[in-house]
């Protein structure tokens, strides 16, 4: 056998995005290398850890506890339950404080908002049978939106596995599709290292969740140390590091365009790297817009900010995206909200696109330079290259669009409009509040009202689209910083999903502001039926409940407010609350979000409704 990778040329490998050919002895010696500096690295932490003490005996859960300091975790968020009863009596004495949430979904939710707003990993623990599977849609929003969360269940005896025993899943055959890695421990002596593999992959790479199913005999089984926690995982080797062939050619683009836009998504918030975006926007006068997740991202008030892109994006955005001659897409991935039709998607465009997963290269749009590697480390040798240009104009046509297709509403209306609320949030919150939202249409008035200007400032669910999300991913978010106002701009529909939270709230005392946009339909659904269905209003009209008075039966203040002059003051007086404030905004409850791109047009094709 020839000592070569093949493929492409002869003796040779090319994998089509900027890597050289490497021969198997270099691909050896780079592998050995890296071996040895990451075992020196595991020795010397393992050599400190009170597991490689030989002697003592450990039990599972005292092990997995051990790890889980070592690894940093000051919250976990979940609930109980008999197979993870080993775990907690060990988290009875620990420095670790477990948020107690009223449904594990929340505390799902809680973990993945945490790891969002800290860009750590988020830890959520739940038992087995159906508090395992009510996990699956806090794992698949945090999977669909790249979120860095461990997931620990208990699980069944290992010799009941397969018996249906009583409360017994397949968590990890459910999982599978929704989880980055998962993992069935099932011998006490892997434990240690398994914890250590699944924080590792969960927070490197494409940050996505990891589950780890632990059977009860494994978390009170017995074991003598030294305990194992070196990582295993040789096959698992992000790439960082960007090819400086490809960043050049990136640059080359760049530097000869007349009309670039930058195309920026939640893989630059991840990567730390929005200082950097800064830079190369004002260093070559770039446009930036943003998706959904990738708010906050570059500050909305600059005069380059564009806001967000797409279905519910700017007008100004999406015609700058149809009139670009390159696309600079950064930690994005081309999702069908954001291109609309494909085929007419940027149709005069060059496209550049740096992302940390190679899957994600040209899996939707051809990609003219792919750039595969971290964001921060890209970015950052791309702005040396890039020259400045005054792009006169190009940044004069984008003016124009921005004056004639601002983000308007009918300001003379008696009735409460939902944007005048979320405006006014943002004017007396001074910009500076964590947003987390559920999912609907106060999800894109909140994404287009409220101006963003720093990263991890908006929490929301993106390509799940998971109605529920914001209340109990406000107090995530609100553990992660208790230093800033976090304020859950909800819908009724989807707050109604998870309201049980409000008990969380009460009994940490979490002084979360929640700012309900009541308008008594399932809202972004009736709108479609509205414009597509003839206003066959079809099950989206609700019955909705006195949020306020079950607010205040949590022992949480709450105010109704039904009339637009009171807006201001219930949201002044909100804000200086020291504990948390149920806002009840009855608003229009027909009102449409605009501009709107419908399914199977092209972004250009956006109906603009009251902005026409």
């Amino acid at each position: 056998m020839a000592n070569t990778l093949t493929g492409g040329r002869p003796g040779h490998r090319w994998d089509g995005l900027g890597v050289p050919e490497i021969t198997i002895g270099t691909l050896l010696e780079r592998i050995k290398t890296m071996a040895k500096k990451a075992e020196s690295t595991v020795s010397s932490r393992s050599s400190q850890s009170p597991l490689s003490q030989a002697g003592k005996v450990w039990n599972g859960a005292q092990i997995l506890h051990q790890v889980l300091i070592e690894e940093g975790v000051e919250h976990i968020f979940g609930y109980t339950g008999g197979a993870v009863l080993p775990i907690f009596d060990v988290l009875y004495d620990s420095p670790i404080k477990f948020i107690l949430t009223r449904h594990e979904q929340g505390g799902a939710h809680a973990a993945d908002a945490y790891a969002r707003a800290t860009g750590r990993v988020g830890v959520v623990i739940a038992t087995s049978g159906p508090g395992a599977t009510n996990l699956t849609t806090g794992l698949a929003t945090a999977y669909m939106d790249s979120s860095p969360v461990v997931a620990i269940t208990g699980q069944v005896r290992t010799h009941l596995i397969g018996n249906d025993a009583f409360q017994e899943a397949d968590v990890t055959g459910i999982t599978r599709p929704i989880t980055k890695h998962n993992v069935l421990v099932k011998d006490i002596k892997d434990l240690g290292h398994i914890i250590k593999e699944c924080f590792h992959i969960a927070r490197t790479g494409r940050p996505s969740p990891v589950l780890i199913d632990i059977p009860v005999d494994i978390s009170s089984g017995k074991i003598e140390g030294p305990i194992d926690t070196e990582m295993q995982i040789p096959g698992y080797r992000p790439r960082f590091k960007g090819h400086l062939r490809q960043i050049q050619l990136a640059a080359n683009l760049i530097n000869e365009s007349h009309k670039p836009v930058l195309y920026v998504g939640g893989g630059v918030i991840i990567s730390q790297a929005s200082d950097l975006i800064r830079q190369l926007a004002i260093k070559a006068n770039i446009p930036v817009t943003t998706t959904l997740m990738g708010l906050g991202t570059f500050d909305e008030t600059h005069p380059l900010a564009l806001k967000m892109l797409g279905m519910h994006g700017t007008a100004y955005a999406n015609y700058a995206v149809q009139e670009s001659d390159l696309l600079i897409a950064v930690g994005a991935r081309f999702d069908d909200r954001v291109t609309g039709k494909l085929d007419t998607f940027a149709p005069h465009a060059k496209v550049i696109h740096i992302d940390i997963d190679p899957a994600s290269i040209s899996k939707n749009v051809k990609v003219d330079v792919p750039v595969v590697g971290d964001a921060q480390q890209i970015l950052g040798e791309l702005v040396k290259l890039v020259e400045p240009n005054p792009r006169t104009d190009w940044l004069e046509q984008i003016e124009q669009w921005k004056k004639k297709y601002p983000l308007k509403y009918d300001t003379q209306s008696n009735t409460i409009k939902p944007q005048y609320v979320i405006e006014t949030l943002g004017r007396l919150a001074d910009g500076d509040a964590v947003i987390t939202t559920g999912v609907g249409q106060h999800q894109m008035w909140a994404a287009q009202f409220f101006n963003y200007t720093t990263p991890r400032q908006f929490i929301t669910s993106g390509g799940l689209g998971t109605m529920g999300f914001g209340l109990p991913a406000a107090i995530g978010a609100q553990i992660a910083r208790p230093d800033k106002i976090v304020i859950d701009i909800d819908g009724d529909s989807s707050f109604s999903m998870t309201l049980v939270e409000l008990a969380t709230i009460a009994q940490y005392k979490l002084p979360i502001k929640i700012a309900l946009i009541s308008n008594t339909f399932q809202g972004m659904v009736r709108q479609w039926q509205e414009l597509f269905y003839d206003r066959r209003y079809s099950q989206t009209k609700m019955y909705l409940p006195n949020f306020a008075k079950i607010a205040e039966g949590f022992g949480i203040k709450a105010i109704v407010v039904t009339d637009k002059n009171q807006v201001e003051d219930v949201i002044a007086q909100a804000l200086k609350e020291d504990g948390p404030v149920l806002m009840d905004f009855h608003v229009e409850p027909e009102e449409n979000v605009w501009p709107m791109v419908a399914p199977a047009k092209s972004l250009h094709e956006m109906e603009l409704g009251r902005l026409a």
